[in-house]
């Protein structure tokens, strides 16, 4: 018997840009006896189904956009014999659909790091039950990764999670609802050790895969002290306190080491957390700006972002305390007009923001947007493929529409092209060389061309494109760029290296693995 834990993707690019964490994280999480998983990122190359042998046991981890291929493979699995388990965002939401569209024998909900290895014992016993009920388990649980079965050459990126769950409510965020509100967030110790063993294997780019890296602002603290209230104020000043204390330490890491998170636009006025970030290697963030109107952000639940000239000094703060933006923006929000298009690239522009993301409007499951979706669309008869709008997830690749939710004034062509229109002309040549000035060498700047380039291919034109053989094309050109990214990415090897301590304590060695899992 072998445990075999899948990663499905319907496109394969042959690199990965970063380590999806979680199928290095359940590999920890599976009993010793049961020897090393085998494991399978399809977004490197799709899994090759004949290594599955009757009596196996098969974990599927999905979100919503590889549902469709999770359960292709899910069924795949269970008539080679195995038994097929499955978990995830998607998994913990649609259970059913799971067992009835995927052939899962179990699904596991929430957590997955104590759920799992119950679920393959009960397995290994024959005594599997139809559901694991993970939930939300505290941060000293988190099972720190698996990176020593990491594939030679396979990622860009390595990626290290800090804290689970997000005090903001975005209506097009589900993390809030399936993570939670309050912040679960790990000590500096076992953040440390993890990314000490990556740096040892020679990844020096790190993500710091969190759903949001700053989970107190200088407002919670604020309301917390108007209302008096010395308990939450307490648990606050303890989170952020956390977060200066893992800064901290990662500041001790080689100078070469590069950090990327995720953050809220609010951390624009913490200069003192912007100032510490930058000291701790962390070189840029993605920020959700998601509109730049108003209306926009009151579509999304967003207000505590600003609009306007407010937003362009709030951006420029992230780079005037060195740190690059990666922004984040939706289009296909309710309140947007053609002009809004014109008027998110030039704000992007004046900005200086080093990368960018446009992104559909797409109402996922577990949001705000999604149950507002489903409601009006009841009693719809629209059906593609036979199934109806609101499964969007399960309509064929190729026959998806590219925009599900109706636009007062634009249809959906005009929404798509408009936004590939955005795409196109802030990833133009002549644009990216002009940003590619943050970068101080001639070989940095080519290096900022390539990856910019290559980023487009695989989050544009892989995403936006109407027809499979555009998509096909796009993942191709990403193969082909991505080679030569992945080796400006990668360092030497520190063996050697050491888990810089807490101020006042010497240098730490790696606490020793469990039981059964090698340290390289």
């Amino acid at each position: 018997m072998k445990i075999h834990i899948v990663n499905p993707s319907h496109v394969s690019f042959g690199v990965g840009v970063i380590t999806p964490r979680w199928l290095y994280v359940i590999a920890a999480a599976t009993p010793p006896e049961c020897g090393d998983p085998r494991l399978s990122d399809e977004t490197l190359r799709p899994l090759d189904l004949t290594a599955i042998q009757s009596g196996d046991i098969v974990g599927i981890g999905i979100h919503t956009g590889n549902a469709l291929r999770g359960y292709e493979l899910g069924r795949a699995a269970r008539d080679r014999g195995a038994q097929v388990i499955f978990g995830g965002i998607h998994a913990t939401l649609y259970p059913e659909e799971a067992r009835e569209l995927g052939g899962a024998h179990a699904v596991v909900l929430g957590d997955g790091d104590v759920a799992w290895p119950r679920a393959v014992r009960d397995c290994m016993r024959g005594a599997l039950l139809p559901l694991y009920e993970g939930g939300r388990i505290e941060a000293g649980q988190f099972r720190p990764a698996r990176w020593d079965l990491l594939p030679d050459a396979g990622y860009m990126w390595a990626s290290v999670q800090t804290v689970r769950g997000c005090p903001k409510h975005c209506s097009f965020c589900s993390v809030w609802r399936t993570d939670g509100q309050y912040p679960r967030q790990r000590g500096s110790s076992p953040v440390m050790e993890e990314i000490v063993a990556l740096r040892r294997r020679g990844y020096r780019f790190i993500a710091l895969a969190d759903d949001n890296f700053y989970p107190v602002s200088l407002e919670d603290l604020r309301l917390a002290r108007r209302r008096n209230d010395a308990r939450r104020l307490a648990e606050l000043e303890a989170i952020r306190a956390e977060r200066f204390a893992l800064m901290a330490r990662l500041a001790k890491l080689p100078a070469d080491s590069v950090f990327f998170t995720q953050i809220t636009m609010e951390a624009a006025d913490d200069p003192e957390f912007l100032d510490a970030m930058r000291n701790a290697h962390i070189k840029g963030a993605l920020v959700g700006v998601e509109s730049v109107t108003p209306e926009g952000l009151k579509d999304v639940y967003k207000g505590f972002n600003s609009t306007g000239e407010k937003l362009v000094a709030r951006l420029r703060a992230f780079r005037e305390h060195g740190l690059h933006v990666l922004g984040s923006f939706i289009f296909g929000l309710p309140s947007d007009r053609a002009a809004t298009y014109a008027a998110t690239l030039d704000l992007a522009q004046r900005a200086s923001v080093t990368f960018a993301q446009f992104v559909m409007l797409t109402p996922f499951p577990g949001t705000v947007d999604f149950q507002r979706w489903e409601q009006k669309m009841a009693g719809d008869p629209t059906r593609i493929a036979g199934l109806p709008l609101t499964r969007h997830w399960l309509i064929p690749q190729g026959l998806r529409p590219k925009v599900y939710m109706p636009h007062p004034t634009m249809d959906g062509d005009e929404i798509r092209a408009r936004t590939q229109a955005v795409w196109d002309r802030f990833y133009s040549l002549p644009a990216v060389w002009k940003r590619s000035a943050c970068v101080r060498s001639l070989r940095g700047r080519m290096a900022f061309v390539l990856i910019s380039k290559l980023y487009r291919q695989m989050y544009a034109n892989t995403g936006i494109a109407t027809d499979s053989a555009r998509v096909q094309r796009a993942a191709r050109w990403a193969t082909w760029l991505a080679r030569p990214c992945q080796r400006l990415f990668r360092a030497p090897a520190l063996p050697s290296l050491q888990v810089p301590a807490a101020d006042g304590l010497a240098g730490l060695p790696l606490v020793a693995p469990p039981e059964g899992v090698p340290l390289n």
